[in-house]
């Protein structure tokens, strides 16, 4: 039996130095020390011994147990110390190694003009409202005191559809939603893309987007108009000269059209008004009461003008040569 345990010492021996794995070290302890591994099959033996050698051979076996827990102990920590670092090594970043470029994004000018332009009117107290494109001819005309046989339309002709509705020429048509379902004081400014039947060229399109404004309350004048719109062509275009010149429009009494002294020439930016008593009165409104004022522009003209831009059909090309510019 002695040299049986000397025998199964050396052969654990060399099996748990050359085991390669957590799970094949786990077996060899269950082989050998497990309760029916060689070890145990072996004391089991020990009743057949001499009285006498007993205890000699039962101190041995506890030195061979002691011994090979002692390797199986060693060997499992060498293992978990390499199967960290084989773990370190393979999830180790190279920082000395190029980055995955991804090409950064640009915001589109008419876009940019857009945000720019919200930013200022919500930053006066302006709520951001918008609408259908599709519309119908009341939404789009008669609310706005542009009756069947008015010519003003004649200025805004437009794509009507075989159902009867058409693509809206302004997003005034927003206001009027607006003023249907809220009641004053309000303040809001419609951003949107508009349709009119025109010849395209360098400096027309038939889509453009427009920016409207709107602001109901008891007591507003053209004064606060004039303020609100100095305020707004400041943040946009500086310190330039500003005039208003007559105009007009169906829905708004007085109109005028706003010019800005831009590179030595003026510059037709936007057009305002305060708002007709007809259009109050269609959406309920009492024009003894409230009055208003509006105002809308070209988010085009803008985008051409501050960008110094010469075609406006380059704004719809999508020809990145251009659009990385901005």
């Amino acid at each position: 039996m002695e040299s049986q345990l000397q025998g199964l010492n050396q052969n654990a021996t060399g099996a748990i130095a050359s085991a390669e794995s957590l799970e094949q070290l786990e077996q060899l302890r269950v082989n050998y020390l497990g309760k029916k591994g060689e070890l145990s099959q072996i004391l089991r033996a020990m009743g057949k011994l001499d009285p006498g050698d007993r205890p000699r051979i039962g101190a041995l076996a506890n030195e061979v147990k002691e011994a090979l827990q002692t390797q199986l102990d060693n060997r499992r920590q060498a293992l978990q110390t390499a199967q960290i670092q084989a773990q370190l090594a393979a999830e180790a970043l190279d920082v000395t190694m190029p980055g995955v470029y991804r090409p950064q994004g640009r915001i589109h000018p008419l876009n940019g003009v857009i945000d720019r332009a919200l930013d200022i009117f919500v930053g006066l107290g302006y709520t951001v409202a918008t609408g259908p494109e599709m519309e119908s001819d009341y939404y789009n005309f008669e609310a706005l005191n542009t009756p069947p046989d008015h010519p003003a339309r004649d200025m805004q002709d437009t794509f009507y559809l075989p159902d009867g509705n058409l693509l809206r020429t302004h997003t005034s048509s927003v206001q009027i939603r607006y003023m249907e379902q809220h009641q004053p004081p309000l303040r809001i400014v419609a951003p949107g893309r508009v349709y009119r039947r025109d010849t395209v060229d360098a400096t027309h399109s038939a889509v453009f987007h427009q920016i409207e404004i709107l602001a109901i309350d008891k007591g507003l004048t053209f004064t606060d108009l004039k303020g609100t719109l100095k305020e707004f062509l400041y943040q946009i275009f500086g310190e330039v000269q500003i005039r208003f010149r007559p105009s007009y429009f169906p829905f708004t009494e007085p109109s005028a059209e706003v010019d800005v002294r831009w590179k030595g020439k003026w510059l037709e930016v936007l057009g305002c008004g305060t708002v007709d008593p007809n259009v109050l009165k269609a959406v309920g409104y009492d024009p003894e009461v409230y009055t208003g004022f509006a105002a809308g522009f070209g988010v085009e003209r803008f985008a051409m003008v501050l960008h110094q831009i010469d075609d406006i059909r380059r704004l719809y090309s999508s020809d990145l040569r251009f659009l990385r510019q901005f």
